[in-house]
């Protein structure tokens, strides 16, 4: 076992910066799995700045002062985090509250759909298993509405904790941004002067993280946006929601659109039926997701990520189950980032006793 131990020892870790890098990814998970509620707005205030400094820089190189690209990145961060969280979320939590409301009625409707079909398929479906499906759904749907009713009166502390981050994550991006190569030279300062392998790493890794983090930002405001103009002017009830929905289910490669497919649907069908309405906006939906997948996804990723879609799933499984909803946000990039480090890891051949030359 030592024997084996010391074999992988010499042939990953026989550099320095093999053992440093392996030193600051046990430290990072670690810190991240502890304290990473503790750490939260710090780390969403990074992540924000990180996406407000693409701006900043564009701004740069079109001939302004570095003071005037961060004032103009940190106005529109001021304006895109408030108006979400003062205007889109109270209107989509609003109509969540509304939509939990009115499941009840939908849930009746549905199973006044759902009656016909023992009578017609009797040999698929009986009625002790659709009274058992209803059953179920019921319990489920009083179940979720409990659960509103309980959060909204247990918000409180809730609120104070969001009022808290309102006011910590703007000040904190704005000093991100502000003091980017201050906060960087303090942090390569425990870092040693000779790092070939960090620096390989992060030269492969940026440009794609930009692209992708900031890319996906774009999808989610267009694709969200457009579908609540969609929807709203079709007339749909509950289109703020809906639209947010959808937005964020580019988040969720594969998944999310979906995922998302059937509120959309159901929620049309409960409000007009198998008519053209519902036809019409069925169609405005899947045009929808069909230009962000062929015209929208090529347009903002400069470059694709060459990941296998089992790949993909894995890891927006994996670090969406450790860390929620940033995990899922940034679990492609966190994927590239190990295959990264895998290919850039330096490696060395064990030791063996050359071979002999047979002569003849």
């Amino acid at each position: 076992m030592l024997e084996i131990f010391r074999k992988w020892y010499r042939r990953y870790l026989f550099e320095e910066e093999s053992v440093l890098l392996l030193v600051l990814l046990t430290l990072s998970v670690v810190l991240l799995m502890t304290m990473g509620d503790i750490l939260a707005p710090v780390l969403a205030a990074i992540v924000l700045a990180y996406l407000m400094q693409g701006l900043a820089a564009q701004l740069q190189r079109h001939g302004l002062p570095q003071w005037v690209g961060v004032s103009v990145a940190f106005l529109v961060f001021v304006g895109a985090f408030f108006g979400f969280f003062l205007g889109l979320l109270p209107m989509a939590w609003r109509q969540m509250l509304a939509l939990a409301g009115e499941m009840p009625r939908m849930l009746d409707q549905g199973r006044q759909l759902l009656g016909v079909l023992p009578a017609r398929y009797p040999e698929f479906f009986s009625q002790a298993q659709l009274n058992q499906v209803v059953g179920v759904a019921q319990a489920e749907i009083a179940e979720f509405g409990q659960a509103l009713v309980t959060r909204s009166l247990a918000s409180i502390p809730g609120i104070l904790t969001v009022l808290v981050y309102m006011i910590l994550i703007p000040i904190l991006v704005f000093f991100f941004l502000k003091d980017r190569q201050q906060l960087l030279a303090w942090c390569g300062s425990f870092l040693p002067q000779e790092r070939p392998l960090l620096r390989r790493i992060w030269s492969e890794m940026n440009t794609q993280v930009a692209n992708y983090a900031r890319g996906k930002v774009l999808e989610i405001l267009i694709v969200g946006a457009t579908s609540y103009i969609c929807f709203a002017w079709m007339g749909l009830r509950y289109s703020a929601l809906l639209g947010l929905l959808v937005g964020l289910s580019v988040i969720i490669p594969y998944i999310g659109a979906a995922l998302v497919t059937l509120p959309v649907v159901m929620v049309a069908y409960f409000q007009w039926g198998f008519g053209n309405d519902f036809y019409y906006l069925v169609l405005a939906y899947f045009v929808i997701q069909a230009l962000d997948g062929n015209v929208l996804v090529p347009l903002l990723f400069s470059e694709a990520v060459n990941l296998h879609p089992v790949a993909i799933i894995i890891a927006v499984l994996f670090f969406g189950g450790i860390w929620g909803l940033w995990g899922v946000f940034f679990a492609i990039p966190l994927a590239t980032l190990i295959k990264a480090i895998i290919h850039a890891w330096p490696t060395r051949a064990d030791d063996a006793p050359p071979l002999q030359q047979t002569t003849e």
